[in-house]
């Protein structure tokens, strides 16, 4: 909840001046003695604390959603288990599981503007492309999802270059030598995002090899975030895209 609102619901009379005392305490931080939860992050950055959930307890990964939702009216959480999610529908219901992404999602942003784009080389590539989509998404941007279309049958890229280009930004996931990106980035005039991911046999090295072809890509306008970072590439895209471009 940012001060703001706080203060309009005291005006309102819908809170209590003691209950809005009682609320100010947790900023701009709440210790919960396992996690320290930063309510100032979305006044600072426009949006709120996000969960990494992985190797975190069920118990507490289903408490700090609870705090983050009373406090934002909106949560995600990245690399979180079915487990983690049943511990944390049970005090919100509503929150929804995105099984591909490996996200817990609750709350939707307030409108969602522009367009990015974010494909993948390959099916197995999807993963780390869908927890890209479902960042940029709450993040409140709007996507579309080119899949699939990687180097080796290359007219299924070219067949979607004008879904490409009416985009303000785009996410490309790629794992093996890694390719998308540079040939996107030498299609369009907007961003390019490349997320080099583990898929490969031997030689990938577990997503380094594609990482060291993305960096050395020769397609000016791309940069690349680390290996199987979705949401670091769907977090970046949506900042990009916030500043302006096509709307949607």
């Amino acid at each position: 909840m940012e001060i703001k609102t706080l203060l309009e619901q005291v005006a309102q009379g819908s809170v209590s001046t003691d209950d809005a005392f009682e609320k100010l305490k947790t900023l701009p931080f709440e210790n919960m003695g396992y996690a320290c939860l930063d309510h100032h992050r979305k006044i600072r950055t426009g949006f709120p604390e996000v969960v990494f959930c992985q190797s975190k307890l069920p118990e507490q990964v289903a408490n700090i959603f609870e705090r983050l939702y009373e406090m934002n009216g909106i949560v995600l959480g990245t690399r979180a288990s079915l487990e983690q999610f049943e511990f944390v529908s049970k005090l919100l219901p509503n929150a929804t599981y995105h099984e591909q992404a490996r996200c817990i999602t609750i709350g939707e942003p307030d409108n969602k503007k522009g367009l990015i784009a974010v494909c993948t080389g390959g099916t197995t590539d999807i993963p780390v492309a869908e927890e890209a989509a479902v960042t940029a998404e709450m993040c409140g941007s709007n996507i579309t999802r080119i899949y699939d279309v990687g180097v080796a049958g290359l007219h299924r890229l070219l067949s979607r270059v004008d879904e490409l280009r009416k985009a303000n930004v785009i996410v490309a996931c790629a794992g093996m030598e890694g390719a998308l990106a540079s040939v996107v980035g030498g299609l369009v005039n907007v961003p390019v995002i490349a997320v080099p991911t583990s898929i490969g046999y031997g030689a990938n090295f577990g997503g380094v090899s594609a990482l060291l072809a993305m960096l050395n890509s020769c397609s000016a306008g791309t940069s690349v975030v680390n290996i199987d970072n979705g949401f670091g590439a769907g977090y970046i895209a949506a900042q990009i895209n916030s500043r302006g471009g096509n709307t949607q």
